[in-house]
């Protein structure tokens, strides 16, 4: 078993990480804040979209069952990658569209399937998802840890504007 990490954010991370709990060779899920400037931010800061982070989940997947191309399918299938800091109700920079590159690999497949998303004719908006390098991930409190599978009828909504 090969084991990589990617790191995602597409608006609020409860969805997004159920998501990517459904693919198979994904074996094990974390939803936290990436690409701030405030150390150990908490639930709390984050929402105040001062920290400069996103929610995020993090991906650890078996590459000899699933590959990066596989979670960018879901990614760009997941959320509407043309709304700018929001999807669907929830509305700030924390529910922006970014990846997090781990190599010079998963950028150069973000990078084209971003490409290949903004030339496919499906949206009329501009893709305003960022590709970005790997940085700090700071994980989420435990009550967000696989919320919609602990809560099933709480719940959250992902792909509302497509």
């Amino acid at each position: 078993m090969s084991i990589e990490e990617a790191v995602f954010g597409a608006g609020c991370f409860w969805g997004v990480e159920e998501a990517f709990r459904e693919v198979e060779g994904v074996v094990d899920t974390a939803v936290g804040y990436c690409g701030g400037a405030t150390a150990n931010p908490s639930y709390k800061d984050v929402c105040t979209g001062t920290t400069g982070h996103a929610e995020v989940v993090r991906v650890s997947f078996d590459t000899d069952k699933t590959t990066f191309d596989d979670l960018l399918d879901v990614f760009w299938n997941c959320h509407n990658p043309t709304m700018h800091n929001r999807q669907g109700p929830d509305v700030g920079s924390q529910y922006r569209s970014v990846i997090f590159f781990q190599s010079e690999d998963q950028e150069d497949s973000a990078r084209a399937t971003c490409d290949a998303v903004a030339h496919s004719g499906q949206y009329q908006d501009a893709i305003v998802t960022e590709i970005s390098p790997a940085c700090t991930f700071y994980m989420a409190e435990d009550y967000h840890q696989k919320h919609v599978q602990k809560n099933p009828q709480a719940g959250c909504s992902i792909n509302q504007n497509r």
